[in-house]
């Protein structure tokens, strides 16, 4: 692993990593610091609040420039995502996240940002130890995992904490 460069240009002995909970109302980010000796810290974590009054076009646009402008405050070295999960029931809901997904993608590639595409399995067993874990559990995991007082809130937000972590295991 490289020294990273902050936005100063100087170097910085670690890390840093965003988590993006794709959403088309609410998309949860986070970006975590990752130390050379494995001990990570939130840096800030939030939600991109989308108007469900808007178009879906609309709301996509707002996405990107919101993500854009989030990239550039932050300067992430890395970026996690994601991926889409589709169950037979929620078919529709899928094809909704993928449409917000893309336009996520798209804004990592414009950055020239490395990605990783996570499955919402894997980002549950690296940080609850269950890859069925529900929110609630996923809300615990990360605040006890974090040193938090209390659970992160809404999910969104805990859900973007847990895949950076989960990435963050992956890159160490």
């Amino acid at each position: 692993m490289s020294l990273a460069r902050n936005s100063r240009g100087s170097k910085r002995n670690m890390i840093r990593i965003m988590g993006i909970d794709p959403g088309l109302l609410r998309t949860g980010y986070a970006c975590v610091d990752l130390d050379f000796n494995g001990a990570t810290k939130i840096v800030e974590a939030g939600i991109l609040k989308l108007s469900p009054k808007k178009s879906v076009a609309s709301r996509l646009c707002d996405l990107d420039q919101d993500l854009a402008a989030l990239i550039t405050e932050l300067h992430p070295d890395r970026v996690a995502v994601e991926q889409v999960f589709s169950h037979t029931k929620h078919v529709r809901t899928a094809i909704i996240m993928a449409h917000a997904r893309g336009v996520i993608l798209l804004a990592i590639a414009r950055a020239g940002l490395p990605l990783s595409e996570l499955a919402p399995a894997t980002i549950k067993s690296a940080v609850a130890g269950n890859g069925q874990a529900t929110k609630r559990q996923m809300q615990l995991a990360v605040a006890a995992q974090c040193g938090l007082a209390k659970p992160p809130s809404p999910a969104d937000v805990a859900d973007a904490i847990a895949i950076a972590l989960a990435d963050a295991r992956r890159v160490r």
